[in-house]
Parts: C-alpha cells; structure tokens; sequence
C-alpha cells in the first residue's frame, strides 16, 4: 500500500513536470523555437533528450520484462545502438547540419525529390501513432498495477486520460524546448529509479547480489541459464543471427534517420555540442543492461524463489517487482513510480513533437498551403500535437487488451520493422554513393513492406516447414531475420533502379562526401577499417564459440580493436580527452568488451 509520502512525490514530480515545461513554454514565439529550440541547446540538452526520448517505458517495464522471461540477450538493443550512434554523430549528423534542415524528409527531398520525401513522412507519422498508442498502453497499466488498492486507483483508461492530459498540457504550447528541459529531468529521475530499483532488488537474500545471481544463473542446466548474450538462431525472439544482422539495421533507421531522435542533435548550438550529447547518450545507454536487463534475471530468481508456483505477465514483471522489493511509505516507491512515469512521458512527448514538425513542414506547408511561412506553422504543430495524443490515447483504450501478456516491445518493434527497412536503403545509398537515383529510392521504400510481409507468408507457408531450416531458424520467421532480407531486397532493387535511370547530378552534391568536403579515399579509408574491424570481431566470436579462447580474454582483445576505425584521427590528433572522438572509441571498446564478456 501506497504512503502519503509516496503519493506526494509522485504528484510533485508530475506537478513538476508539467511547470518546467509550461515555463519552457513563454518564449516560443518562432517555427525555429518551437521545432528545433532555437537551434541552442548545449550537449547535456542533446544527451539528455535523447536518452529520454528513447529510455521510454520499454525499458523499465519491456526490458526488465524482456530480462525476466528471456535473459541478458535482449542487451543487444542497447550494445547495438552505440554502433548506430556512431554513424549518426560522424557520418549523417554532418549532412544534416549543414543543410541547416528541419526534418530528415527533407534531406531526401534534396538528394532525390518529393516522393521519396512524402513516403517517409506518411510511414513515420503511421510508426508514430503505433508507438505512441503502445507507450500509452504499457504506461497506464503500469500506473494501474501501482495505485491499485489506494484512494486514488485510476484504472486503465483512466490512467491513459491521466498521461494525455500531461503530456499534452507543456507539449502542445512548449514545443522542443519544453520537451528537451522535461526529458532531462526525467532521465535523470529514470536513471536514480532504475538503478535505485535494481539495487534494491540485487539486495534480496534471495538474490545474494550480483555474484550471487550469476552462480545462480551458473547453477542452471545450460538451456536455462539467462545471462549469455547469443541465443540459437531458432530462438523465436532474440536469435543471435537477427541480433547482429537485422537489428543492426533496425538501430541505424532508428538513431540515424528517425526524425524523433536526429532532431535533438539537430536543436544543439554547434556540432562540437550535437556528437558530445550522442556520445554521452551512448555511455547512458549502456548502463541499461545492468539495472534493467539483469535487474529482470535477478527479478525472475526472486520471484521463483519467494513465489513459488505463482505465474507473472512479463510486462507486470516490474510493476510486481516495485510492489515487492520497495517499502511503502517513505518516499522511495513514489521515486521509483516519478521514474516509470517519467519514462513514458519523455517518449510520448517526443514522438508527437517530431510528428507535428514533419507533417507541418511536409504536409501542411507542401499540399494545403505552400504560401505559408514557416512561422504560420507554430498553431499547425500546435493542432497536430493535440491531434496525436487524443487519436493515440482512443486507439490504446480501443484495440489493447490491459490484462493481454507477452512482451510489447518486441511486437512493436516487430510491426515498425515492417516499414523502415526502406528508409534506411534511401538514406544510406543517398549518403554514400553517387549513382543513388530518385526512382531507385522511391522503388526501395515503397517496395520494401510487400516484401516483408511476403517473405514473413513465404517463409511459414514453404520454408518454415522444411526439417532442415524449421530446425536452424524456427518454424516462423524471426523479424529481426525478415528485416535483414527486406534490406537486401531493398538495396538489389534500389541499386537495379537506380543504374537502369540517367545519372541525376542535382542529387549528387547531397552525398556525405560532397556535403562534408571530404575527399573519398578518406571515406573509402574509414569504411574499410570498420569492414575490418567487423571481420576481426566475428573472427574472434568463432574462436570463442570454438572454445579455443575464453570469453575474458577476447573481450580485452575486441575492446582494442575497438579502437580499429579512429586510428587515422587518433594517430593525427593524438588521444585527447578534450576530443569527443577519443570519448567514441573508448565508448566502443566498451561495447565491444561487454559483446564478448557476457559471451
């Protein structure tokens, strides 16, 4: 049962959160204020909002969900993310900035024309609405576990009213800025809630700490044991052939191309400020593994072991981990709950601003009213916002199920991967190679979900019930798997297109190459040495598969090779701490440490 003091904190910290961002709110005044905060935001901004925005629910509720009923394989949504960071803060990020842009549609519009542009538009708009009526749905039934059995329980479509209300209330008048100033106080909140849940619950007799649940886990048969990163390439959730092929994809259309995100770094003062908030977002993104992933193995020890016999929904995992390991009436279950909270509204508030700026700008301003400044756009957005949040609150309340199980996150990741696999076709052919022509673009974005939802019919229909491929990658096609062979696709028919039209020189001056100055054989420099260091890194996986290295060891090597693809500016600038590309190299040989540690 929920204290006073645990009530009041939690109603403090939305009361706060709607005041930061209605005070955020009194001076946007221009389009350049309201969708990109003036273009001023320093690197905490940029880290901060970026790590709010994709730090939503899913991680402290889908992800611990995910670490309770999976395990620790489901860390490849955060060690994979650094590598998409990385081609955002040095490869697109550039581009972007420079053409001193709005939206990421309007790139393609540039490098190929406004069919490409209206595509991506209309299927992120469609990607928007599903997430955020996903966030809504996990969001209220969150807060519904928690106020159960108080004065105050709000039920599951009360609570989803509840979190509309707020949301809309600082976003709807504050525009980017409210959203970047509340999504740092939640991340921050989110960090101190998670980590402090965690600690709590690593702190259980059951439990015994983290060495405690690691010889647990050790004890199990090995078909039981949780905390190993590669699950068979027959695992109908996380196989580890989807891990590192179709989920890789599926980070870079996310933190490069997605408008939600590239935005905040759009927003920074200066590009110094834009790769320091992205490079401190990734060292944030890889505390998650450890207080949400594993707090969910250790969740799942705990639950065994206290509650014998009794059956929990993953994505009731937290809510009855909260109810479980943190005592009531000190303040400490309303921070854990301002957190969970927190982490919602940062994700819904910004998924519905970056929509509001690519329909005003792409939408509105191209087919109701090219005549319109780009000041007549702020009560369009406005309008916009208001619009998404009540359209995705109704469909939460109409079509998901409050007592449905499963894991969420991953069937929405499921669903959005049907759509963007194309994009990320459009955008990196458009960047990195010259020949990437306007009808091989469109042809690739619009093509490529038939094709996904072909090959996922094709794939049940035949092959799924074939003996031998049944037994290597499932009877049903894993959708990280699918992703892969829709980018393939992708790019045969882009390429195919685009060498069978005539070469489009407008569009050619918008390739990273021409747009940055860079001479190609520097470019041609850096790909190889990732290629490299790719290969090296699945080398070293085979000989630890092998048993011929121990997993410790390779880590330490993978770690320096990680430094691989920044040796030409680290051997020209030397290791300079002050250099946010030194920060990036030891951010990947983190990452690459733990990809093989956790073996």
């Amino acid at each position: 049962m929920l204290g006073g003091l645990d009530l009041f904190v939690f109603f403090g910290f939305l009361a706060a959160v709607m005041a930061i961002g209605l005070w955020a709110a009194r001076q946007e005044d221009s389009a350049e204020e309201f969708y990109l905060a003036g273009r001023s935001v320093g690197w905490l901004g940029v880290a901060g909002s970026i790590f709010g925005t994709n730090v939503s629910a899913a991680h402290l509720v889908g992800m611990l969900g995910i670490g309770f009923s999976i395990g620790f394989a489901q860390s490849h949504f955060e060690l994979g993310a650094i590598a998409a960071l990385m081609l955002l803060a040095y490869g697109f990020l550039p581009v972007y900035r420079r053409l001193q842009i709005y939206t990421l549609s309007d790139y393609l519009r540039r490098r190929y024309d406004g069919r490409s542009q209206t595509l991506y538009t209309v299927i992120l708009l469609v990607v928007t609405v599903v997430q955020v009526t996903a966030a809504f749905y996990i969001g209220s039934r969150s807060l519904g576990l928690l106020l159960a059995d108080t004065p105050i329980e709000v039920g599951y479509v009360g609570g989803i009213v509840v979190l509309a209300i707020i949301t809309a209330s600082y976003t709807i008048f504050g525009g980017l800025k409210a959203v970047i100033y509340t999504d740092v106080m939640q991340s921050i909140l989110l960090l101190f809630a998670g980590i402090l849940l965690a600690i709590l619950t690593f702190a259980q007799p059951e439990v015994g700490g983290w060495s405690g649940m690691m010889a647990h886990d050790a004890a199990r048969a090995a078909a039981e044991q949780k905390m190993h990163l590669y699950l068979p390439p027959s695992h109908p959730d996380l196989p580890w052939t989807g891990a590192l092929t179709g989920l890789l994809v599926l980070h870079c259309f996310y933190w490069s191309t997605n408008q939600a995100i590239v935005q905040r770094a759009l927003a920074a003062k200066s590009d110094g400020q834009a790769r320091a908030g992205i490079v401190v977002a990734g060292f944030m993104k890889l505390l998650i593994p450890f207080f949400a992933i594993a707090g969910g193995v250790a969740a799942a020890q705990l639950f065994e072991l206290r509650m014998p016999g009794r059956v929990i929904d993953p994505d009731a995992a937290t809510p009855e981990l909260i109810r479980l390991v943190i005592p009531a009436g000190f303040g400490l279950m309303g921070v854990i709950m301002a957190g969970l909270i927190g982490a919602i509204l940062s994700s819904i508030d910004s998924m519905v601003n970056s929509a509001a700026t690519l329909f005003a700008f792409d939408v509105y301003k191209k087919f109701v009213r090219p005549e319109a400044t780009e000041d007549d756009l702020l009560p369009v957005g406005r309008w916009v916002i208001a619009l998404l949040v009540a359209g995705s609150a109704l469909l939460a309340i109409a079509t998901y199920d409050p007592e449905g199980d499963g894991n969420f996150f991953l069937r929405v990741s499921s669903q959005a991967g049907h759509f963007t696999p194309g994009i990320i076709v459009a955008f990196a052919l458009g960047m990195f190679w010259r020949r990437a022509h306007p009808r091989g673009a469109l042809a690739a974005i619009a093509a490529a979900p038939f094709f996904s939802f072909a090959v996922v019919w094709f794939y049940g229909a035949f092959l799924g019930t074939q003996p031998g491929v049944a037994e290597l990658f499932g009877p049903q096609l894993n959708f990280m798997h699918r992703v892969f062979l829709t980018v393939l696709f992708g790019t045969a028919v882009h390429v195919l297109v685009s060498r069978s039209a005539a070469r489009s020189a407008q569009g050619e001056q918008y390739t990273y190459a021409a747009v940055g100055g860079h001479e190609p054989q520097a470019v041609r420099t850096v790909l190889t040495l990732v290629a490299a260091l790719a290969l090296s890194l699945g080398g070293l996986g085979l000989l630890v598969w092998q048993g011929i290295v121990p997993p410790t060891i390779a880590a330490f090597v993978a770690a320096a090779l990680a430094f691989l693809p920044f040796a030409p500016v680290l051997r020209e600038r030397g290791f300079n701490l002050r250099d946010d590309r030194a920060w990036s190299a030891l951010l990947c040989a983190a990452t690459c440490f733990l990809m093989f540690v956790f073996f």
